[in-house]
């Protein structure tokens, strides 16, 4: 099972990027899809999470507001548009996707990962 994650790059503080997560249809069908990331010493952390249909969204707190997450299930696609950005996003973003339509925050909730893009904030 393959996930490609990219769109990262290096933006200043208050820019935008979009991340793009691509896989096969049969790992994208009826499964939601969530994305992560781990900063330098830090461990990997929830960002976002979309149900299969994408009905239902959620966000970790620090990026509400600032980042949306949306899928394309006929392109087996799922973005993360991040907007507002801070140094503090700084990090490698991963997607994971999990073996059930909608699924909570927890890293055990997904089943197959991604490579992970870097985003690198400058101040």
């Amino acid at each position: 099972v393959q996930l490609q994650a990219s769109g990262g790059g290096l933006v200043q503080a208050g820019g935008s990027l979009r991340l793009s997560c691509a896989t096969s249809r049969r790992t994208f069908s009826n499964n939601a899809v969530g994305w992560f990331r781990q900063a330098p010493g830090r461990g990997r952390e929830f960002v976002a999470t979309i149900s299969w249909r994408g009905e239902s969204t959620d966000y970790e707190d620090n990026v509400q507001g600032r980042f949306t997450i949306s899928r394309d299930n006929a392109k087996n696609t799922v973005y993360l548009q991040m907007n507002s950005l801070k140094p503090e996003d700084t990090a490698i973003y991963y997607c994971a996707v999990a073996l059930r339509p909608h699924t909570g925050r927890g890293l055990n909730n997904y089943r197959y990962w991604g490579q992970g893009t870097l985003v690198t904030v400058s101040s």
